[in-house]
């Protein structure tokens, strides 16, 4: 481990700040398609499905990044007002912020470390920031990267530098990535120059696990864990 002290951490949001939720996109995005076409309800569905599968299989083996407009476009679909509210109501109940993550957040920066976020996603900035704001968090980040604006995904190393350059730190030594996924996360934040500590309660998906399974610098069962776990190790740097 280097020796280094750590001034940012960087967190993952699904599975990480926001508690694990298993997903079923078949229902997702039928209940889109029957606003958008009900007699076509169940096509629209299965090339929506396949469309939103595509992207995040290429984002797993080639780590390039899509959007939600990217997916609709794939799939032949054009999104209505209405349709895109009902998407964002489907998704509301699987962004629930996990029940320790603002107190962990201003511990952290009470420290003075810099916060950050870095999540693969298709969404915009605009609806991470609506979630974030709604629950209290927003005021909390020094920064965010979501890859929807980027051209790569996590684990590739150009998503993490871009994540460590938002919250104003040069040197990846410095940064702790915390994240649910020993390939995205952890491996992607250590293959940079990363510590990397790991929150391991996400059923992971078998098609969305990568090649290559990094062994953390950490595994905590809590976020709250972590400001203790940084000052034991900033203590033993300095």
């Amino acid at each position: 481990m280097t020796n280094a002290k750590i001034e940012a951490v960087l967190f993952d949001w699904g599975g990480t700040l926001a508690t694990w939720h298993d997903i079923s996109l078949h229902e997702m995005w039928r209940a889109v398609s029957v606003l958008l076409d009900e007699d076509n309800a169940d096509e629209l569905t299965a090339r929506l499905v396949a469309a939103e599968s595509s992207v995040w299989l290429r984002s797993r083996d080639e780590h390039r990044s899509s959007t939600l407009e990217e997916v609709c476009a794939l799939a032949e679909v054009v999104m209505t007002p209405a349709a895109l509210a009902e998407y964002e109501r489907q998704w509301d109940p699987h962004t629930e912020l996990e029940p320790d993550a603002i107190d962990t957040l201003q511990a952290l920066r009470d420290r003075g470390l810099k916060v950050g976020v870095l999540s693969n996603t298709i969404w915009p900035r605009r609806r991470h920031e609506e979630v974030f704001a709604r629950d209290g968090v927003l005021d909390l980040l020094d920064g965010a990267v979501y890859t929807s604006e980027i051209a790569h995904t996590k684990p590739h190393p150009e998503a993490f530098l871009a994540a460590m350059r938002a919250v104003g730190v040069d040197e990846p030594s410095r940064c702790l990535f915390v994240g649910d996924r020993l390939f995205d996360d952890v491996w992607g934040a250590q293959n940079v120059g990363m510590r990397a500590a790991h929150l391991p309660h996400s059923a992971i998906p078998i098609e969305q696990i990568g090649h290559t399974e990094g062994t953390p610098d950490a595994t905590v069962q809590r976020l709250s864990e972590l400001p203790l776990l940084i000052d034991s190790w900033n203590e033993a740097a300095a």
